[in-house]
């Protein structure tokens, strides 16, 4: 990830959670929304199919109530921290074999900060102390998320 791009985030987890993260907590980060995109898109497609569609399209998604929520507070805190871009950049598009429908393409960067937001939250949940999460609250939280998602 560009430097920019880096402070971007960083100011991002600084203010959803008031933790500082590193170039490695950015590394698992990638890897976390990489996972969780994927997670997402496979129950999808099984979705789109179960209704007689090759095309995945939003309400295939299995968005629930919580990530909804996320992905409002998401919004908000982007009008200020601008960190659409550079989640548009670093989602990976899941091979399924299937086409995403323009609107499902649209809402990937929302889903993607949704689930930003519930990592960062997670992580104090976990310990609301921690300031700057290590390799074990990282583990916490994936196994957790694979509990949930």
């Amino acid at each position: 990830m560009p430097v920019m791009g880096a402070a971007r985030f960083e100011r991002f987890f600084r203010t959803a959670a008031s933790l500082d993260v590193d170039k490695n907590d950015l590394k698992r980060y990638d890897e976390f929304l990489d996972r969780k995109i994927h997670d997402l898109f496979v129950v999808a497609k099984a979705t789109a199919k179960a209704g007689g569609r090759d095309v995945i399209e939003p309400r295939d998604l299995p968005i629930t109530k919580g990530l909804q929520e996320r992905m409002h507070e998401f919004r908000k805190l982007d009008e200020d921290l601008e960190v659409v871009p550079l989640l548009e950049q670093l989602l990976a598009r899941p091979p399924l074999g299937m086409a995403l429908s323009e609107d499902t393409e649209a809402r990937l960067p929302a889903i993607a900060g949704g689930l930003s937001v519930a990592l960062a939250q997670a992580f104090k949940i976990i310990d609301p102390r921690v300031k700057n999460p290590g390799a074990a609250e990282w583990d916490q939280v994936f196994r957790m998320f694979e509990l949930l998602l």
